[in-house]
């Protein structure tokens, strides 16, 4: 980069500095990327909302089967296809590694509404026999309904994976590749800007169709089936810019030296030879630093975890169709993109004025915050009930107000999604930048094992938590467990707490010794370019 845009780093200034501190030479490599995060975030949030109706309002299954789901399931496919990466990284390059990770899971999106769920009646067990296995193996009780409606399940972990694959891993490894700290401090909040816009259309687009649909009157399977076709052909439309965007950016802004600098970056020393699966596993279990990035992750995904297995049965219990149950969803979408730009414009600011340390503490104050306020309002509701009375007979029988459930749901809204727009505006580019100064192994197996065993391992623990408390609580509702619950997710932010203080103190120490090799390297190098000169002269005087 030249001296004048060097110097232009610090030339922002009122409302220019706020919104868009980003310089006019920097908008080709900057515009992109926030396109492509539009595209993942649009694609993560469509997902994230049709996986949960379908899994949820399956034949004999609840909110109770997604703990089963994600601990079993989930866990499952996150190791394999943590094998499966840690191979192809070492086969293909970075632009080929993105494309054969990416592509595949666009391609089941776009065939699931053709060739998979018009036949389920043939693929699925039927309602009378889960329900008899119910009966009869009380303790696997939530996961029949999984086994019994297999292609909703394997819907569902595929959409779940999407989220630490391609946004988790793939964006924010391309991104931390070809993105000095620098620049991070500036780009990595506005990324989340423009991204988080994609919920802002994602969500009115989900109500809209549900809606839409709901309006026909349709027989119920036949209106599911009309709004996978419909919400999937968006993903793919998405799909389709973010893989070509990519394709662009490889062609057309990396090969600019300033834009992207590999010697720079420190890709062009001398490489270390490849490690093998176990020895990359080894190599990140070494390194107390990524210890700490994946206690962040683990903990996040614990406690948001258990947040929403208590908050999705009451969507279930309010809205107990697909069409219904997604409306909602798609009210969060739109609720969290809409905070979430506006916090996306205060984290960017905040990342440039405040230490790393203060930012990524806000993440964990914000979303305890929320989530004892919402099982307090919870275990108020739980002291209505007579002893025995499951809340939804006790609302048939008129001795609790459906009301008081809506409220539940909205306040559960409410905190979902600001924790989630704090995540995306503070949690991410705090957890993304610490990343930076690793080196390339670290940075591509380290952020692998960590976002993707990681955050699924956060989400499973979570749901390994649900999952031993309804087998040994057997007939419990999560709701009932609220008093066990809370304490649980209030532990497990207090170790997220001191994780990012253990943290902070290693990152401020390697980007300082950082900074300062660089500074020293510069030095020499300006003492090499002044010595050169003289030399000639020296030499013509000869």
């Amino acid at each position: 980069m030249s001296t004048d845009a060097k110097k232009g780093q610090e030339e922002f200034s009122g409302w220019r500095k706020l919104l868009w501190p980003i310089h006019s030479h920097e908008v080709k490599k900057f515009l992109p990327m926030g396109i492509m995060m539009f595209c993942i975030l649009f694609i993560y949030t469509v997902l994230r909302d049709t996986k949960d109706a379908i899994l949820v309002n399956a034949p004999g299954a609840g909110a109770e089967s997604l703990a089963f789901a994600k601990g079993i399931g989930v866990t499952a496919a996150a190791i394999l296809f943590m094998v499966l990466y840690t191979k192809a990284a070492n086969i293909f390059k970075r632009e080929g590694l993105f494309y054969v990770t990416a592509l595949p899971f666009l391609l089941f999106f776009g065939l699931f509404p053709y060739l998979i769920y018009p036949f389920v009646d043939s693929f699925h067990m039927s309602l009378d026999t889960i329900q008899s296995l119910q009966q009869n193996y009380p303790n696997v009780k939530w996961i029949i309904p999984l086994v019994g409606n297999w292609t909703y399940t394997l819907f569902y972990i595929l959409s779940e994976l999407w989220g630490s694959a391609v946004l988790s891993l793939l964006f924010w490894q391309f991104a931390n590749a070809i993105t000095p700290v620098k620049e991070a401090r500036r780009f990595y909040g506005m990324f989340g800007f423009l991204g988080n816009f994609g919920l802002l259309f994602s969500g009115p687009m989900i109500i809209y169709i549900t809606n839409h649909i709901h309006g026909l009157g349709m027989e119920r399977n036949m209106a599911t089936g009309l709004m996978l076709k419909y919400l999937m052909a968006f993903v793919i439309v998405a799909g389709v810019i973010l893989i070509s965007t990519f394709y662009w950016m490889n062609r057309k802004v990396l090969t600019d030296k300033r834009y992207y600098d590999p010697e720079a970056m420190g890709e062009t020393k001398k490489k270390k030879e490849k490690l093998s699966l176990v020895d990359s596993f080894k190599y990140i279990l070494k390194s107390p630093y990524i210890g700490f990035i994946a206690m962040l992750v683990l903990a996040y995904g614990v406690s948001i975890n258990l947040f929403e297995g208590v908050w999705k049965g009451q969507i279930k219990i309010a809205y107990p169709t697909e069409v219904e149950y997604n409306r909602v969803m798609g009210g969060l979408s739109t609720v969290t993109g809409g905070i979430a730009v506006v916090l996306m414009l205060v984290g960017s600011n905040l990342l440039r004025r405040f230490s790393w340390r203060a930012c990524a503490l806000i993440t964990p104050a914000v979303l305890l915050t929320g989530v004892l306020i919402f099982f307090s309002v919870i275990y108020y509701n739980n002291t209505l009930l007579p002893e025995g009375v499951k809340i939804v007979d006790a609302i048939k029988q008129g001795i609790i107000n459906k009301d008081l459930i809506v409220f539940v749901v909205v306040l559960g809204l409410l905190v979902n999604a600001f924790g989630k727009a704090v995540k995306y505006s503070l949690f991410d580019p705090t957890k993304e930048m610490a990343y930076i100064p690793l080196d390339p192994e670290l940075k591509v197996k380290g952020k692998a094992a960590v976002d993707v065993i990681g955050g699924r391992g956060g989400k499973s623990l979570g749901s390994y938590t649900q999952m031993g408390l309804l087998t040994v609580f057997t007939g419990s509702a999560l709701y009932q467990l609220v008093p066990i619950i809370a304490p649980v997710v209030l532990g497990i932010v207090v170790l997220w707490i001191l994780s990012v203080f253990g943290l902070s103190k290693r990152f401020t120490a390697l980007t300082t010794q950082q900074a300062e090799e660089k500074k020293a390297a510069d030095a020499q190098k300006a003492s090499t370019a002044a010595k050169e000169p003289a030399k000639a002269t020296a030499q013509v005087g000869n």
